[in-house]
């Protein structure tokens, strides 16, 4: 078994029911209701695993496997874990792939019967059931939870379309902070959407291949029809119809349902809070693919981990809502220039009020997580101090809000946006006073272990608590009276599990007391003798009770102060608006030193960035080394850039810093460079570094093509594609036709801004042909034989490769690289002039000999000539084109 593959163990075949005991009866009939889910069952303190659940669950925790009892006369495999414990196992068990069902007992052992003694008695075990199934896409608990990272349950349902391809509807659920959304999408896109949610559970159809998710694939009920789906789920949310959120297609909807059934099925039917389904529209939207995402290291880097990564470089904020709202701007930056505008006001507004800015980030520091605090109440699992969450980030919203207040002191110089914010953060103060008046201020881990209501608050609470404190005060001055009464200065009375309230004696003296008529012996041992009063054991009925009713009407007040707080719809606003406060001041700190910009951003065709830098590889560098900063202009005039130079020069971190400067600016952030001005990008391209995907069958060459023909396919004028060594996966020949086909496609066809790196310098003469490209170079200095990478892009192409001196750098042996040096030189001398440009329309080769036609060069007519010059087939229509031709055919025949 394997982290990523774990055992199924409902794919086993599982022993018969027949001849079990009546626990184990339980457990076949729960375990037949969840045959996938490891089962979890609780046998007093511990929950209990049998069969091949004990077998799996032993080997992924490495704990021990013993047996319990015997079942067709073998024994049964069992493991377990402590109840108290239990978080821990369950979060590796769930970062294992497994999912797990917990049964729970739905009664509890019936009171001793006071006065003489008896017990009612319990026939056969206590009833059990499944309370909850624990999976992937469903959790609520800190402990299980990443806290600056959404987990997010995604449902998709395909609907057939004219195209033939089918189109999908999304809905996806974030049950602890109840975030709940839909998406359409074409089949082409929804690796887009995969790469942009990365849900930790999908529910789809088993015929689709989800790629790199296929291993988050759960299987989901059958959908329902659309109509039966719109009705259920504008029932759930108390509308008459599901139009009054905005407009679903039947697919979404249908999605949409399937996600709230499996939520519901998770929680033993109950519904959590979640808001009302928001479609989004995704032409407001960058498009990023897949294999952009991982080219870019966004939000988790190529090796999976977080730490070299866009988003923990960026990253100054003080909440994990604030971390989560930051992460879900940069996995999906804006096309919209007045909704990035609107983000940038906020920050650039904030930052000159650096002593302002400081204080909120002390106060949004003391924000707990309102969303997830929210989360776990409204599945009944909420704890008191989920409860005092809600309470203290009511209040450090209230600071935030006159924190925010008095920057500038002027209320015209606030951004719209902030304006919003502001009504926000004021919001929830009757709840928040009520919490303050009705919690401890120390809150405990468990309701169970009470004290969690103030005093003062409940008056029939204070009531039970006086006599059940006032009756321990007497337990203690009885003691006095019976120590003195018989004569016993070591006399104790102890309350006793089994036996309630006892008077506790050495042994010695128990002998004498064994006779007195007002003493009932209850108890001996080697060392104490118990004994028990009438008076005693009245007290004890008193005590006991007054404590049950206290933890009663606990657990009352408790669950009435939950419901207030479920009920105020103004409380996720709050949530919101604390968490973009926090997204805003780290945006505004980032910004603080100067070194980063407020890039302009319109509908123009600019792209102009002023010495930008690459965020993540600066950061790396630390304090002490400074990184060469780089310009890039791709204007109308010359919007490709074909960049040549060696190896270890720069060229990927100068790819990667302009494709990470469109991210930060379209997702409303700061960017690292002197200045920035950018028409907004349609759709994102990087194809930088080699990989291979051997587990699906694809070479490195055969990766490298499919992102080129994904490229290819899905660029647009208004794109940016940036792609590093076309072509070098095969021969020289091939890799430097395919380089300079896709070239001439990005420049002539597809017409986008495009940097285009490459080895192959002999490229460089397309500028003959290709009068919108533009050719740079990274500047390499041969100093006495050794060479020295000024990690500087200049104009120009390179003449050389310098793969000798790298291949020097890197250590391979002297007589290695002497001998290469022979063989380059050599291989220069035989080498011809390389490729020359290719006209646009080439005479089919003919593979007759011509008859009857005049030897040497046909004369080109000067009005042919005059023509041609004035065309300029960048800026002709498809049906211009056409027209064109014609006319040059008619003159030329």
């Amino acid at each position: 078994m394997t982290d990523e593959q774990p055992t199924r163990t409902g794919a086993s075949k599982r022993p018969s029911p027949e001849g079990a005991s009546p626990a184990m009866a339980q457990w076949f009939a729960l375990k037949n209701e969840n045959p996938e889910f490891l089962l979890f069952f609780r046998m007093g303190d511990f929950y209990e695993l049998f069969f091949d659940d004990a077998t799996a669950a032993a080997s992924a925790l490495d704990i021990a496997l013993t047996a319990r009892g015997s079942h067709g006369g073998e024994p049964i495999p069992m493991c377990g874990v402590p109840v108290g414990a239990a978080q821990a196992y369950l979060s590796r068990l769930i970062r294992r792939g497994f999912r797990v069902a917990v049964a729970e007992q739905t009664a509890t052992p019936p009171s001793k019967m006071k006065g003489k003694g008896k017990v009612a008695a319990q026939k056969g075990p206590l009833p059990r059931a499944v309370v909850r199934l624990i999976t992937p896409g469903t959790l609520t608990e800190d402990e299980l939870l990443e806290p600056g990272r959404s987990n997010l349950l995604l449902a998709l349902v395909a609907e057939p379309s004219r195209r033939g391809l089918p189109e999908w509807g999304a809905a996806w659920i974030d049950i602890s902070t109840g975030q709940f959304e839909t998406a359409r999408c074409t089949d082409a896109e929804l690796g887009h959407l995969l790469a942009r949610l990365d849900p930790a559970e999908i529910l789809a159809p088993p015929d689709r291949d989800l790629g790199e998710y296929d291993l988050r694939r759960t299987p989901g009920e059958p959908p329902s029809s659309p109509d039966t789906a719109r009705a259920r789920l504008a029932e759930s949310f108390h509308v008459a119809s599901l139009d009054a959120f905005g407009t679903f297609s039947d697919a979404e909807t249908t999605a949409a349902l399937m996600a709230v059934d499996y939520v519901k099925r998770s929680q033993a039917g109950a519904m959590p809070r979640l808001t009302p389904p928001m479609p989004q529209e995704d032409q407001d939207t960058l498009g990023l693919d897949p294999a952009t995402r991982a080219s870019l290291d966004l939000l988790r880097a190529r090796d999976g981990g977080t730490e070299h990564t866009l988003f923990a470089t960026v990253n100054r904020t003080s909440t994990a809502a604030g971390a989560r709202m930051l992460a879900s701007w940069i996995a999906a930056p804006l096309t919209n220039p007045a909704r990035i505008a609107a983000r940038q006001a906020c920050w650039d507004w904030l930052r000159h009020d650096s002593v302002r800015a400081e204080n909120l980030r002390t106060i949004l520091r003391s924000a707990p997580d309102i969303d997830r605090a929210l989360g776990r109440l409204s599945v009944g699992r909420g704890q008191p101090r989920d409860l005092g969450a809600l309470r203290d980030g009511i209040a450090a919203a209230h600071l935030a809000d006159t924190e925010l207040a008095r920057i500038n002191g002027s209320e015209e110089k606030r951004p719209d946006l902030i304006e919003r914010v502001l009504e926000d953060l004021q919001e929830c103060a009757a709840l928040h006073d009520e919490l303050n008046d009705a919690l401890a201020d120390e809150l405990p881990a468990r309701l169970e272990d009470g004290g969690v209501i103030a005093a003062g608050y409940d008056e029939e609470l204070d009531t039970h608590r006086t006599l059940r404190d006032d009756s321990r005060r007497i337990i203690a001055s009885l003691q006095a009276d019976y120590g003195e009464r018989f004569g016993i200065t070591s006399l104790k009375i102890r309350h006793h599990a089994q036996l309630g309230y006892v008077i506790e004696v050495p042994a010695a003296v128990g002998t004498r007391l064994r006779s007195r008529e007002d003493l009932q012996f209850r108890q001996g041992t080697a060392s104490l003798a118990r004994f028990a009063t009438e008076e005693l054991s009245e007290l004890d009925a008193e005590i006991t009770a007054a404590a049950e009713c206290a933890a009663t009407r606990e657990r009352q007040v408790f669950a009435a102060l939950v419901a207030r707080a479920l009920d105020d719809d103004k409380l996720p606003a709050l949530a919101r608006a604390v968490a973009l406060t926090d997204v805003i001041r780290s945006c505004a700190s980032l910004a603080a030193g100067e070194t980063w910009c407020r890039p302009v951003v319109d509908e123009s065709e600019a792209f102009e960035l002023v010495a930008c830098r690459h965020p993540v590889v600066e950061a790396a560098l630390g304090s002490g080394v400074r990184f060469a900063a780089n310009s890039c202009s791709l204007s109308p005039e010359k919007r490709v850039m074909l960049l040549t130079g060696p190896n270890m020069a720069g060229k990927s971190t100068f790819l990667r810093q302009n494709a990470l400067a469109v991210i930060l600016a379209q997702a409303g952030l700061p960017v690292p460079a002197t200045s920035a001005h950018l028409g907004t990008v349609d759709r994102l391209f990087s194809r930088v570094g080699a990989a291979d995907d051997l587990a699906r069958g694809r070479s490195t060459f055969m990766v490298e093509m499919t992102e080129t023909a994904a490229i290819l396919n899905q660029a647009g004028p208004r794109s940016l594609v940036v792609v590093d060594e076309i072509g070098r996966g095969t021969s020289t020949l091939d890799g430097l036709s395919i380089a300079w086909a896709v070239l001439e496609a990005l420049h002539s066809n597809l017409r986008c801004r495009a940097i285009f790196a490459t080895h192959f310098h002999e490229l460089a003469r397309l500028t003959e042909s290709l009068p919108r490209l533009s050719l740079h170079t990274m500047a390499v200095r041969d100093w006495k034989g050794q060479v020295v990478f000024l990690h500087e892009v200049v104009s120009g192409s390179a003449k050389r490769s310098w793969g000798v001196h790298v291949a020097k750098l890197a250590g391979v042996p002297a007589p290695v690289v002497d001998r290469a040096s022979r063989l380059l030189k050599e291989l220069e001398r035989e080498h011809t002039a390389g490729p020359q440009p290719l006209p646009l329309f080439d005479a089919a080769p003919s593979s007759q000999p011509a008859h009857n036609e005049p030897s040497g060069e046909v004369p080109i007519p000067d009005e042919l000539r005059e023509k041609l010059a004035d065309i300029d087939p960048d800026d002709l229509s498809p049906r211009e084109a056409l027209a064109a031709l014609y006319a040059l055919k008619k003159i030329a025949t």
